[in-house]
């Protein structure tokens, strides 16, 4: 990846001791991809990712977050750019010996500045100076959510509604669900997969909704192949 289409403040885990790879290391050997086994600690390039699929060693779980050109910012990405990457990720999975054992979570961090006309349910209420949805300094008098039961300010949410995709052999087939979600629920979801437990300390995954219902685990796999291009988004195969 070009170094010019790569924004720090986009890479969550790198404030993290436990997946942080300031200086960008490179895996060195691609058995080691998705262990802790040597410098890269988690954290790859997005060629890696393509890399484990293709020898089959695709870790349980993969956050994928595509270049600046391609992930659909305004001012310096478009939607057809965006959608290139999704396609061509999508397509490579479907192509893939993992793909009936796979879902594939797509989620957006923000509206770009596309305001919602519905305001959403306040799930994490704040009262610093910065609140100003209620009035000044007033996005509902904060719940106690930490272990030490005080409260956390400055979170005031939820924010504009955005969409949030799941694709999978899985998934239910011409369905939309209505249960309330947000990006936390995509780490819920992982968290009972797995049988984790929640992260703790005020983490919105103690209240986010399910993802559970897009999907229907009875029987074998629901959905077929959908493969589309990636430039036009119509149907090639399926």
């Amino acid at each position: 990846m070009n170094a010019g289409d790569y924004i720090p403040h986009h890479e969550p885990f790198m404030y993290y001791p436990q997946t942080t790879n300031q200086h960008r290391v490179r895996p060195t050997d691609p058995r080691l991809i998705g262990t802790s086994g040597d410098g890269a600690n988690h954290q790859y390039d997005l060629t890696d990712f393509f890399t484990a699929l293709s020898l089959n060693r695709l870790p349980a779980v993969s956050y994928l977050k595509a270049g600046a050109y391609q992930d659909g910012h305004a001012g310096y990405s478009d939607p057809i750019d965006e959608q290139i990457f999704v396609v061509n990720t999508i397509n490579t999975l479907m192509h893939s010996p993992a793909w009936n054992e796979t879902a594939v979570v797509i989620a957006w961090d923000d509206s770009d500045g596309w305001y919602d006309h519905q305001m959403g349910t306040i799930v994490t209420q704040s009262n610093v100076s910065d609140d100003q949805l209620l009035g000044p300094g007033n996005c509902g008098s904060p719940k106690a959510n930490d272990v030490s039961g005080g409260t956390q300010n400055g979170r005031c949410g939820f924010g504009p509604r955005l969409p949030l995709l799941v694709i999978s052999p899985w998934a239910k087939q011409n369905f939309i669900d209505d249960t309330i979600t947000d990006q936390s629920s995509v780490l819920r979801f992982i968290e009972d997969n797995w049988g984790l437990g929640r992260i703790g300390g005020g983490s919105t995954d103690a209240i986010a909704g399910t993802l559970n219902n897009m999907f229907d685990f009875s029987g074998g796999p629901k959905a077929g192949k959908l493969i589309l291009d990636p430039a036009t988004g119509t149907v090639v195969s399926q």
